[in-house]
């Protein structure tokens, strides 16, 4: 008689005993996490094609346009897709500049309060604090730390010392340009004499001065004047200046549409679109035994088809006139959208504003778009919200079923090991038994 193995022979039974509940709810598991991560999924093509939305609405316009100056060391130029295309002329009189200040034999023995004003603002620094060293006297480099660190100056006025010819002076510099940015420093709140002439005396070394540019000829055209070297006066230009130019010379600003910047904001509607159908389609493909492809995890899901096919019919539509085809968009049998340059370039080059009237705008692709996009990502009310609540639940539900199976699993377990101990029991006793017999009828 073979040996009895109480734990093999329970582990058998009890795996046995649940084998059926466990498959259906492994499978129920399986399809569950499907579920799961296809919502993941869905979700994050969704944002990303939002973002790639949000993207190009950033941009103003879809229509990229460019700025070019007729002689580039003038300075730098850009445009937005809100500047109007055309030729300008220009003067740059002057540049802004920032105020500097010199002050000679900047020292003292004794603390003290400075007054440090720049424009219509001020802060004061506290120079009884500013001996670092500890040998009662403040040095030009010890009252230069200390007008950086004052709290009230956050990098408005920036201290440096200056060595030269054996001479050491404090250049106090805004950090600000223009008119307005002067630099001064009132000391009458120091009692050392010397530091209060120092003050007193102050050399300049950079006049604080505004930028001067001329729309058109200098003197007889529009003045432009302000504190910065950057200037946004012509609406969609942004223009900053590196030199001031001499009595005679000319400059020329040229602005223009940007086919080639134009074609590349198209083509990224397109490209965010046809990544956002391939997920789409992966995730509702509905699966062929013939051609070994796995069904998705929603393609018996109405609900995600009609997302497809509303996204689908969306950018069907005419949006200010416009249509998709127009601007030299088609789309395949299976959706996906393929871009035209040359079409694209002819209808800008009809109706310039053709293209906008059909992204941008309260009535636009693009915000119909989004809000369409919101009724799932929503993050109160979002579809995508419910469903992944109820995804939640239903996986609780399934955990609750995988206890009780364990449960049920243990009780086996303990009955049929108890059950084949008794056995293994008797089964040792009968042994014992025949061996005494054995013993016996052998004499």
């Amino acid at each position: 008689m073979a040996d009895i193995n109480p734990t093999q022979m329970a582990t058998q039974l009890a795996n046995l005993y649940v084998q059926q509940a466990q498959q259906r709810l492994t499978v129920q598991n399986t399809a569950a996490k499907a579920h799961s991560d296809g919502l993941s999924k869905l979700q994050t093509a969704l944002q990303e094609f939002r973002s790639a939305l949000t993207t190009l609405t950033g941009k103003k316009s879809m229509v990229a346009m460019s700025a070019s100056f007729s002689k580039s060391d003038v300075g730098t130029v850009s445009a937005s897709g809100t500047a109007q295309p055309g030729t300008y002329s220009l003067f740059v009189e002057k540049l802004a500049s920032a105020h500097q200040v010199a002050f000679d034999g900047v020292s003292a023995s004794t603390g003290g309060t400075l007054t440090v004003s720049l424009g219509g603002s001020s802060f004061n620094v506290d120079l009884v604090t500013a001996d670092s060293n500890g040998d009662n006297s403040l040095s030009t480099s010890e009252i230069a730390l200390a007008i950086n660190k004052a709290s009230g100056n956050a990098g408005k006025v920036n201290a440096m010392v200056l060595t030269s010819d054996g001479q050491t002076r404090l250049v106090l510099t805004s950090a600000k340009t223009g008119a307005a940015n002067t630099v001064s420093v009132d000391a009458s709140q120091v009692s050392d004499a010397g530091l209060k002439a120092a003050f007193a005396a102050p050399s300049e070394l950079a006049a604080a001065q505004d930028a001067m540019v001329w729309l058109g000829g200098q003197g007889t055209g529009v003045k432009m004047q302000q504190a910065s070297n950057t200037f946004t006066a012509i609406d969609g230009v942004s223009m900053t200046f590196s030199r001031a130019m001499s009595a005679g010379e000319t400059l020329s600003l040229t602005v223009g549409r940007n086919d080639s910047d134009t074609a590349t904001n198209v083509q990224g509607f397109v490209d965010a679109y046809n990544t956002l159908l391939k997920t789409l389609d992966s995730l509702t493909v509905a699966g062929s035994a013939d051609k070994d492809q796995k069904a998705g995890p929603f393609a018996t899901d109405t609900g995600v088809r009609s997302l497809r096919n509303h996204l689908n019919s969306l950018i069907r539509q005419s949006f200010g006139g416009v249509r998709l085809a127009d601007m030299g968009i088609t789309a395949s049998r299976e959706g996906t959208l393929t871009l035209d340059k040359t079409k694209l370039n002819k209808l800008l080059a009809d109706q310039p504003t053709a293209l906008d009237g059909f992204f941008n705008g309260d009535t636009g692709l693009i915000k119909s778009t989004g809000n369409y996009l919101d009724k799932w990502l929503n993050g109160t009310t979002g579809l995508l919200k419910q469903r992944k609540e109820s995804a939640q639940r239903a996986q609780s539900d399934l955990d609750a079923r995988q206890t009780r199976i364990d449960a049920q699993y243990d009780q086996a377990y303990k009955r049929y090991l108890a059950q084949f101990s008794q056995l293994q029991t008797m089964q040792s006793q009968m042994s014992q038994t025949l061996d005494t017999l054995n013993g016996y009828f052998s004499q």
